[in-house]
């Protein structure tokens, strides 16, 4: 962070010119809760209108930082961050604001998907922390060079899956510490998701339809070049991949968070789906390249870190499809929209999402349920927890403490991105020997993570990564 002019330099300079005073408390100085310019962190929001006002609320925490600047492709939408801060500067761009306004420590990034590299990427370019949404980024090959990038940069990082400082984890992660439910091979994760239209093709373009003030060009950012189409900003972007990932990369950084973290599952070795999605007459499944399936089924293996012992199987289910609840814990629990439940050998473990009302369910025992209420707003705190290792710096013990810092961040997006590589390469179709269009089946994709490749399945790999529209490219991907 910037050294800034500080209290202690005005007393300097106050005692060389004679004057007489008393050193006081600073909160006698600003009031309670005051905290000085020194102590603040300079920030920016790049995306301040829905999720972009609450994260930047949240960074400014009360007025313990200071809010310079906000950006927004539509003005519209940042009109709440915009009332809360009237003293921020305003821009349409990013580019425009982070060359502009040197005085910035941090940026907030809560954009659509497809938008958070490139972003991030430039920001960090320029010695800036970040903080952002999750999913971290749009393909696996951005979420590797923001992990390595950010170590390079030195910058402190977050993603927001605040799940991940709830008080649930902590004691999810304090019964697998000490083997209450013995060896876990199976995990069972689901959501409600998609609450936003999938399973069909993007909307048709209609320009005239545009919102006054929306800067579409920049909103597309570098995805292709097309007129605007209604309905896909402010939110129903995420059910097509040009722009989103899907119910995957909206849900599954809060429930992949648990298994993933306490069961310390790194990259996985293979993956394969089934989708459902609109029928025809004929009950053939429409091709829908660009669209997200209605729901899904992945499963995702990843390898035993201990000798002798099986791997872990993780079952992910959306469009509200659960898994069915074990005879030992059916008088007790009823699968919500969105959960988690990871299965031992001598028990079981369960909870919402965020990591939020953990049970154990041990053998031969009564269900033990840890109450979350008390934990309050996890997005602040999640936040906060950011703004502070901010403060700390790159190698401070506040930011090795992050719970989703691009260390951790990198790596598990990547691997709730595999289920949309397996679910993309299965709406894959090709042309058969007599000419007509078919579908390649379901196949089961063998996974090198180290060397990000899709090994048994050549077609795969494009979804590794992606294309940029011109000018929008991210240098070193």
């Amino acid at each position: 962070m910037k050294t800034k002019k500080n209290r202690r330099d005005f007393i300097k300079k106050s005692a060389l010119l004679g004057a007489s005073f008393l050193i006081v408390p600073r909160h006698v100085l600003g009031g309670t809760g005051y905290t000085a310019p020194s102590d603040q962190l300079v920030l920016g929001a790049i995306g301040a209108g829905g999720k972009g006002n609450s994260d930047i609320n949240n960074a400014y925490n009360n007025g313990k930082n200071r809010v310079i600047a906000l950006c927004d492709v539509d003005p519209a939408m940042a009109k709440s961050a915009v009332e809360r801060h009237p003293d921020a500067s305003f821009y349409y761009d990013f580019r425009e604001m982070l060359d502009q306004q040197k005085d910035l420590d941090a940026v907030t990034i809560s954009t659509p998907d497809h938008t958070h590299a490139v972003i991030a990427h430039e920001a960090m370019m320029r010695n800036l922390h970040v903080y952002v949404q999750k999913p971290l980024t749009h393909t696996i090959a951005e979420a590797r060079h923001l992990t390595h990038l950010a170590r390079k940069q030195k910058v402190v990082t977050q993603m927001g899956n605040q799940g991940g400082t709830s008080l649930g984890v902590v004691k999810i992660k304090e019964w697998m510490d000490s083997n209450a439910i013995g060896e876990v091979n199976k995990v069972f994760i689901w959501t409600n998701r998609p609450v936003w239209p999938q399973g069909k093709g993007a909307p048709a373009a209609n320009p005239s339809e545009k919102p006054e003030g929306l800067d579409w060009d920049l909103w597309l950012g570098p995805a292709a070049d097309k007129p605007y189409a209604p309905g896909l900003h402010p939110f129903n972007w995420r059910g097509f991949w040009e722009y989103g990932t899907g119910a995957l990369g909206d849900m599954g950084c809060h429930l992949f968070d648990v298994p993933y973290k306490v069961l310390n599952l790194d990259y996985p070795t293979g993956v394969q789906c089934s989708v459902a999605n609109i029928y025809s007459e004929m009950w053939t499944p429409d091709y829908v390249p660009d669209g997200c399936p209605v729901a899904s089924k992945v499963t995702i293996d990843f390898p035993s870190k201990t000798a002798g012992q099986a791997g872990v199987e993780l079952e992910w289910t959306d469009g509200g499809i659960t898994p069915a609840i074990p005879d030992e814990i059916s008088d007790y629990y009823s699968a919500t929209n969105s959960g988690v439940m990871m299965m031992g050998s001598e028990g079981i473990i369960t909870c919402t999402d965020y990591g939020n009302n953990p049970i154990l369910f041990k053998n031969g025992m009564e269900p033990q349920p840890f109450d979350t209420s008390v934990q309050g707003n996890l997005d602040a705190v999640h936040n906060a927890a950011w703004t502070e290792a901010c403060k700390a710096g790159f190698n401070s013990d506040k930011h090795k403490a992050l719970t989703s810092s691009f260390d951790y961040a990198g790596p598990f997006t990547e691997t709730v991105l595999m289920g949309n590589i397996a679910i993309r390469t299965h709406m894959l179709r090709r042309e058969n020997d007599a000419g007509n269009m078919e579908f390649y089946g379901r196949k089961k994709l063998r996974w090198d993570g180290e060397n990000m490749r899709i090994t048994n399945f050549e077609d795969a790999n494009q979804f590794v990564s992606k294309n940029y529209r011109k000018g929008w490219e991210i240098s070193g991907l």
